[in-house]
């Protein structure tokens, strides 16, 4: 297809429409809509929380009759199958619209192409790929999800500029300014899930919660109401006390281990956790056997708030997708500890290399955004 300036114009609206539903839509994709006709919007929508109706749908109450012949602007295809709410594209070919332009195909295997040929067969112009990459950016764990059955992994560190995170004593609060904090939240605020270790139980009694308002998050567009993630701990024995806060607090507690222990098992989940038994690796939780598990939960981003020594493992197993660094202007000197656990790198040749994707002050810290380095093909190859 030829894209028109009107096009982007229009579907970057719709994307601004999805990000409303940014803390709110999961499990299911933030998409969003804009039906125009004549070239004035019609009809707008964005899908707001799982259970309610789509964008499309949304868009076509507002518009009414007015959406026949309109052009249909969707962030995401729309879906085909019944799920927990009506096929949209079915919505759309009955309404009478005479174009439907999508940013993307949907990865979900019971939709990928069939919402687009369902249109097609009713007479609908379909266009497919305007700012596709930022559709694709607006849902990295969703399609991840449909794709390779795993969530999205984002690894969240804070560290001093000579890359330490904690003083010898483990004193550790706070490395970074308020700004940066309030910054984490937002990154909880839009996570699936929020995973740590027993280890950083036992040793912080975090909370793993989200602790801004809808007021607060309100300042990216988003919808103003705030969903809790899932907290998530790898632990192996069970060896999280049953007063541990997180357990205190609304919201799911997902403990994983790989021992049966009926009594600790019992305790646990009479003070509210929920405990599964996974394949074990070397008897720890088998990581990816953890992302698999979460996946199949319908957990499409994991953030990573752990010490160095999961968080390393998680990196050296290749399952890390993002890694955002906040970045402390102050030395703790070279007895605190360090910022990742990597056994085995002895030489320049076993580094982990990272690409930066974006690099901004966030108060008085820096926040470095970067992912895993895509392997450069060596000569002849």
């Amino acid at each position: 297809m030829t894209a028109t300036g009107a096009d982007y114009a229009w579907m970057a609206r719709a994307l601004g429409l999805a990000r409303r539903g940014f803390y709110t839509a999961d499990p299911n994709p933030r998409v969003g809509c804009v039906l125009v006709r004549d070239g004035e919007p019609v009809g707008e929508g964005y899908h707001r929380r799982a259970g309610e109706p789509h964008a499309e749908r949304n868009a076509l109450a507002v518009a009414g009759a007015r959406a026949a012949g309109a052009t249909a602007y969707v962030t995401l295809e729309p879906c085909s199958h019944h799920g927990r709410t009506p096929p949209c594209a079915d919505a759309l070919a009955e309404s009478g619209v005479a174009r439907m332009v999508a940013a993307m195909q949907d990865p979900n295997p019971l939709v990928a192409g069939r919402g687009l040929q369902r249109l097609r067969e009713a007479g609908v112009q379909v266009d497919i790929g305007v700012l596709e990459d930022q559709a694709r950016d607006l849902n990295p764990g969703f399609v991840k999800r449909m794709t390779d059955a795993l969530p999205w992994v984002r690894c969240k560190l804070a560290m001093s500029l000579d890359g330490r995170t904690a003083m010898a004593s483990g004193e550790s609060q706070w490395i970074t300014g308020e700004d940066a904090r309030r910054d984490v939240q937002r990154l909880r605020a839009r996570s699936s899930a929020i995973l740590t270790g027993v280890e950083t139980v036992l040793a912080d009694d975090p909370s793993l919660n989200v602790r801004l308002g809808a007021e607060a998050l309100g300042d990216t567009g988003a919808d103003a109401w705030v969903r809790q993630p899932v907290r998530v701990i790898l632990d192996s024995s069970l060896r999280t006390p049953p007063t541990a806060r997180l357990l205190e607090l609304p919201g799911t507690t997902l403990i994983l281990c790989v021992v049966e222990q009926r009594e600790q098992a019992a305790d646990l989940e009479a003070a509210g956790a929920r405990v599964q038994i996974l394949p074990e690796d070397q008897g720890r939780v088998g990581l990816r056997a953890a992302l698999e598990f979460l996946a199949e939960q319908e957990i499409n981003e994991v953030l990573i708030e752990a010490g160095p020594t999961l968080a390393g493992s998680f990196v050296q197993a290749g399952l890390v997708d993002e890694l955002i660094i906040y970045v402390a202007p102050h030395l703790m000197g070279d007895g605190a500890r360090g910022l990742f656990n990597l056994p085995g790198l002895r030489h320049m040749a076993d580094r982990v290399a990272l690409d930066i994707r974006d690099l901004r002050r966030v108060g008085r810290d820096l926040r470095i955004t970067s992912v895993p380095a895509k392997a450069e093909p060596r000569n002849g190859s």
